[in-house]
């Protein structure tokens, strides 16, 4: 009976997932989209905090790290320098995201770039292109959380009975509460994650040292396994390009999970405060970083690197501690699974579906929270059941199409001078070739596919939006209030002004 306590407790931390999120919505109208969809913009700085935070910090942090460490090393550490940058773009971006939401009845990223652009299809595109990366992050949450299912089962819940399980549970509150249950989810997700990782770090430090410091564990693997401890390390057939292209991807990426937790919430200040908190809440990933490096010599032989960590709390910690670490590695799956369903459904619902169909706001909000159930049925479940590679590789290929709205956005928030057909033209030139070298020709020289895509991509839209005519001045005036005079200029004609392009300045 003993050995199925840390299953008992995994499956207890389900059961108060499922009364946090499931409560999270009681009283509120959530057959609407200003409800379901951004919390009623009501979310303050510590739940914004912790939303994002534990958000971020995913299956990643109990799998995929530990896993990296264990089997290539250092390279591992590439979240300690995108994880910094993503906090500053949501220190800078985040307020102005959300500014421009509540003035604009903005919900979504794709809205923000349809409105920019003045281009339905432009908002459509862009929801699709980017919602490859934001699923393959469902895939990769729901994958662990069949991976942690099945290990605290020892083998009675098989991954594919897993990926059902831990959707079932999601989709119960999810559909009940929308962004409201993401929040107080991840509110106690994130604490238990933060006294587990240190919990299991420090308990396999002093198994392995007979101490609490992290020295003793580098100076063995210096001694007996130097290559970990060298970039490009333990990479293989990856390479230093790799890794390298692989952290700018991921800077220059901007979630769509992000950009509708900022929108839910009550302030630019609830945002800002979150912002500049949140590189306290990733000092949980340093631990389970250690162990990883441990597993080095305790399991030099595993199958699977990403399980390294909980198949040493199986073998050796005490049964409670090792069924905290599966309750935590659950709860970082299931909450950063969570924001990737419900921002596609979202995102499908408002840039896509709404504007075809032309449907009323009241329509489409009945509708979206539905739509959670065919992506995850049809989409997250088949590819997590194929387990089609490692955590962390699945991850880096998604940051390759997230990116390609970053030419967008720059025309968003610093660029009036570019156009609908730049940007439509970049964003499909730079799918097309993250595609290509993403599935059929992996990663040329060694550069991510993602990088490539930019490459076209952002040469596309700049030469293409200066050879077009750019939006209206309404447009213009909407997002650069300040710039509208260098761009237009009023015709003599006051009985009918029309707002031309000022060439002259253009030139200038």
């Amino acid at each position: 009976m003993a050995t199925w306590i840390p299953f008992l407790i995994t499956i207890a931390y389900m059961v108060v997932a499922v009364w946090l999120g499931f409560g999270a919505g009681k009283g509120r109208k959530m057959d609407t989209v200003e409800e379901w969809g951004v919390a009623g913009r009501s979310l303050g700085p510590l739940v914004m905090y912790l939303l994002v935070g534990a958000g971020g910090v995913s299956a990643y942090t109990f799998m995929g790290a530990p896993g990296w460490a264990h089997s290539k090393g250092v390279p591992a550490l590439y979240v300690v320098v995108y994880l910094t940058f993503m906090a500053i773009t949501a220190w800078y971006l985040g307020p102005r995201v959300w500014e421009l939401g509540v003035k604009h009845n903005h919900v979504t990223q794709g809205a923000a770039i349809t409105h920019r652009y003045e281009s339905p299809a432009l908002g459509a595109l862009t929801s699709m292109v980017t919602s490859i990366g934001i699923l393959a992050y469902a895939v990769i949450q729901t994958t662990g959380a069949a991976y942690i299912l099945n290990v605290m089962s020892h083998g009675v819940i098989p991954v594919w009975a897993g990926v059902f399980l831990s959707l079932g549970v999601i989709s119960i509150y999810l559909f009940r509460s929308g962004l409201r249950a993401i929040g107080i989810t991840n509110a106690f997700q994130g604490g238990l994650m933060m006294v587990v990782s240190w919990a299991v770090g420090l308990w396999a430090i002093f198994q392995f040292t007979g101490g609490f410091s992290f020295g003793p564990v580098f100076e063995r693997v210096r001694a007996e396994a130097p290559q970990f401890l060298t970039l490009p390390g333990n990479l293989g057939d990856m390479g230093f390009a790799f890794w390298t292209t692989s952290i700018l991807i991921s800077m220059v990426s901007v979630w769509q999970t992000h950009w509708i937790q900022w929108m839910g919430a009550d302030s630019r200040k609830s945002i800002r405060t979150a912002a500049t908190l949140l590189p306290t809440f990733y000092i949980v990933c340093i631990p389970m970083l250690v162990v990883g490096f441990i597993g080095i010599f305790m399991y030099p032989t595993i199958a699977n690197s990403d399980t390294v960590a909980i198949q040493m709390a199986i073998d050796n910690m005490p049964i409670v501690i090792a069924g905290l670490l599966g309750a935590g590695t659950l709860a970082a799956a299931m909450s950063s699974s969570e924001p990737c369903i419900h921002s596609t459904a979202l995102s499908y619902s408002k840039d896509i579906i709404q504007p075809i169909f032309k449907l009323s706001d009241e329509r489409a909000g009945k509708m979206t929270r539905w739509l959670i159930f065919p992506i995850m049925l049809f989409i997250v479940a088949p590819i997590s059941i194929a387990e089609p590679a490692s955590l962390v590789y699945i991850l880096l290929i998604g940051y390759g199409f997230i990116g390609q709205a970053m030419p967008a956005l720059i025309g968003m928030f610093f660029w009036p001078r570019a156009t609908k057909h730049g940007a439509l033209w970049g964003l499909a030139a730079g799918f097309v070739l993250t595609l290509i070298f993403s599935v059929w020709y992996p990663h040329p020289l060694g550069i991510h596919a993602g990088i490539w895509g930019l490459f076209i991509n952002l040469p596309v839209f700049f030469i293409v939006s200066l050879l077009t005519q750019p939006v209206s001045r309404k447009t213009v005036e909407d997002f650069f209030p300040d710039m509208v005079d260098e761009l237009y200029e009023e015709e003599p004609d006051l009985a009918n002004p029309v707002p031309v392009l000022n060439m002259a300045q253009i030139k200038e």
